[in-house]
């Protein structure tokens, strides 16, 4: 019984640290596309401050 025990104790933990590092791939793949987005718009920004002083 005691084997038995230990491996559901093993099985929730490697499923947990799946499931945590699918979730932390997922928020680093939105985070690297919320900041290419942020660096268009300040590109895109400055591209205007530069004409208007033209």
């Amino acid at each position: 019984m005691r084997a038995m025990k230990n491996t559901k104790c093993r099985s929730i933990t490697l499923r947990s640290l799946l499931v945590t590092l699918t979730l932390i791939g997922a928020l680093v793949a939105s985070g690297c596309n919320t900041m290419e987005g942020v660096g268009k718009d300040t590109e895109a920004a400055g591209e205007a401050i530069q004409e208007s002083a033209r």
